[in-house]
């Protein structure tokens, strides 16, 4: 990782303190070291870019107005919260950023004190700052609370629940509204139609104008026309003033303002931390402000890795050969094609059409294809009523996110018996987005819901057989789930067969140890068996596909005939796929001695993720390990 030399400014800004010693005049050049400082920072050592960029004059202008760390700020989904890192301790270190064992690539409170919230999934600020600002109320210790939201943010149904509750209990708090009308994708619904129409609608300031004009008159006419006068008065303030949605939820509106005018926003929030109760302050910002291309493409440069600053040229390892598509990039292809051939195939994404790859059947089949914004709930009991008309949706959402979505999963859908289809991207350990990211505990929450199918492909043509079987499946919700990045697959596009339910795969026959495994780990054991097999030790392998049902004849056969087990799952091992065989074991009277390999009881943080498989000992080295520790066992007791 490359180390970034600061500006003259922003290096005299270790902290907080610091800014505050800068004359507001000189604010509009640390703003412009600062993006300057993240732009080489994230060119050469990679993580999310854009975001950031859009919010450097609203993190500048928090931290030289308010306290902090005493005031509370909350960021809502941390990759904006680069330039708030930087401000607060964490430049010398910053080229760690999203690094194993280095800085976590969002806020983490055991990071810093200035990190008041963990964040990664959206719309989670309004909520926690709700309850800093009531806490603090009640503790009489007089701090502030701010909390920054993105306009994608705020399609999510917690954004709501708060201010709801927020204006309700009249909370000592700022909610900066951060309007880029982005997510990671552009925004969708109604919610961005609004802020839109606040932002760049004439009407209403026309209409008021004229309107004026008229009372004007009205009001030297007599006294009856004065008093009518004045209730047209009352009525056209409450019709033309915006934001009128967010003072009927009980927050004092300000703006729309401009979020990259440091020394106008400087003033206006140091007003604004003089009025009591709960404001929401409307900020217009670029999401990629100050890098060109970032600004013209904001998808692509959300997380763009590594990339040459001055010419914008994404850098990409050099590649002498074909490579395995992203997983994603097989779903995206393969539910176009089985679209084409069943016409009641439908696409629900909740805002991550490109990180799923559903962009593809959204520009191809856009009226059999949704992106519902930030909402996985409403993701999924929205496909619950497709599912109802005799439709076929594939609802595709981060393992991660599923667990937003848990309620409905069960209530919705799997009470109902309806064959919704779960297709659970980035399951497993992601990577470098870190423990809010990590894809662990969807065999382990999936797995004890009646009526669900639970099911991992161990190569892109299984997934394409696995989501060709599920629907022909009419029994009630199937899922699938595969990981973040490449197969092992460079030819993948197979003709679709269908599996029967419940049945898994003999890849390899053996002697002494059986090693059982769901998914893409799979081809760890493999790898495996190959280095064990040049050893002279011969381990079988079963590739069992389905952890719900599990196939009872495959693990009668394997019970009766070996004595040593492994498991190896990208997944918690507490209550996932090596408790349900160990489950089986026990229940149907069988006493082998069973290894579970997987991610272990804990947390697990941001790294590559060969580092973290490593990590929690499911690789390929620790398979062979776990094998020699087998046998080597059987030997001894020999």
């Amino acid at each position: 990782m490359k180390k970034i030399e600061p500006g003259p400014l922003l290096a005299q800004v270790n902290n907080p303190s610091d800014l505050k010693k800068l004359s507001q005049e000189d604010l509009y050049q640390f703003c412009q070291e600062l993006r300057d400082f993240i732009i080489s920072s994230v060119s050469v050592n990679g993580g999310h870019f854009g975001a950031s960029l859009g919010v450097v004059e609203l993190t500048t202008a928090i931290h030289y107005v308010f306290n902090t760390p005493h005031d509370q700020l909350v960021w809502d989904v941390g990759h904006q919260a680069y330039g708030h890192k930087i401000i607060t301790e964490r430049r010398e270190n910053f080229h760690t950023n999203r690094v194993y064992k280095g800085l976590s690539g969002f806020p983490k409170r055991s990071e810093s004190e200035y990190d008041t919230f963990g964040v990664g999934h959206s719309s989670t600020s309004i909520s926690a700052a709700v309850g800093m600002a009531v806490a603090s109320g009640y503790n009489k210790d007089n701090r502030n609370v701010i909390a920054v939201i993105g306009d994608g943010a705020m399609t999510g149904g917690l954004a709501f629940e708060a201010l709801n509750h927020g204006g309700w209990e009249k909370a000592n708090m700022l909610v900066v509204l951060n309007d880029n009308n982005m997510s990671i994708d552009p925004n969708v619904g109604a919610l961005k139609d609004y802020l839109t129409d606040i932002t760049t609608s004439h009407t209403y300031n026309k209409l008021r104008d004229e309107s004026w004009k008229l009372l004007g008159k009205l009001k030297n006419i007599g006294p009856k026309a004065q008093k009518l006068a004045g209730k047209i008065e009352l009525a056209l303030t409450a019709a033309s003033k915006p934001g009128m949605l967010f003072e009927a939820l009980g927050f004092r509106y300000f703006g729309p303002v401009d979020g990259h005018d440091i020394n106008h926003l400087v003033r206006l929030m140091d007003d604004l931390k003089d009025i009591p109760g709960p404001k929401l302050l409307h900020c217009i910002t670029v999401k990629g402000k100050g890098y060109e291309l970032a600004e013209k493409n904001q998808t692509k440069w959300h997380a763009p890795g590594l990339f040459d600053k001055l010419t914008g040229e994404i850098l990409k390892p050099k590649i002498d050969k074909p490579q395995p598509p992203k997983y994603q990039d097989v779903f995206g292809h393969s539910i176009i094609e089985l679209a084409k051939q069943d016409e009641k195939v439908m696409g629900v994404t909740p805002a991550m059409p490109s990180g799923c790859s559903l962009k593809y059947m959204l520009a191809e089949m856009p009226d059999r294809s949704f992106d519902v914004g930030i909402a996985e709930q409403h993701a999924v009991t929205f496909s619950a009523g497709l599912a109802t008309q005799g439709l076929k949706p594939f609802c595709n959402i981060y393992s991660t996110f599923m667990q937003r979505a848990y309620d409905q999963v069960i209530h919705d859908v799997a009470i109902q018996k309806l064959p919704v289809i779960f297709c659970l991207d980035r399951a497993g350990l992601a990577g470098a987005d870190g423990a809010t990211h990590q894809g662990a505990f969807d065999l382990a929450y999936f797995r004890c819901i009646p009526e669900m199918v639970v099911s991992a492909p161990m190569n892109e043509s299984e997934l394409r057989n696995l989501m060709f079987t599920a629907t022909k499946w009419e029994k009630g919700p199937f899922s699938i789930r595969y990981p973040r990045g490449r197969g092992v697959m460079v030819d993948w596009q197979t003709p679709f067969e269908q599996i029967e339910v419940g049945t898994g795969r003999k890849l390899n026959d053996g002697e002494d140890v059986a090693i059982l495994t769901i998914g893409h780990p799979g081809n760890f054991a493999q790898d495996a068996i190959k280095e064990l097999e040049s050893e002279g030790i011969y381990p079988a392998h079963y590739d069992m596909r389905f952890v719900k049902p599990l196939d009872e004849a495959m693990l009668e056969e394997i019970f009766s005939k070996f004595k040593k087990v492994i498991t190896v799952e990208d997944g918690a091992i507490q209550g996932g796929f090596g408790s349900a065989v160990i489950e089986w074991m026990v229940d149907h009277g069988y006493a082998s001695k069973v290894v579970r390999l997987g991610v272990p009881d804990r947390f697990i943080d941001h790294g590559t993720q060969k580092q973290l498989w490593k990590e929690c000992g499911y690789d390929s080295d620790a398979i062979i390990e776990a094998v020699k520790d087998m046998v080597t066992a059987k030997v001894v007791a020999g």
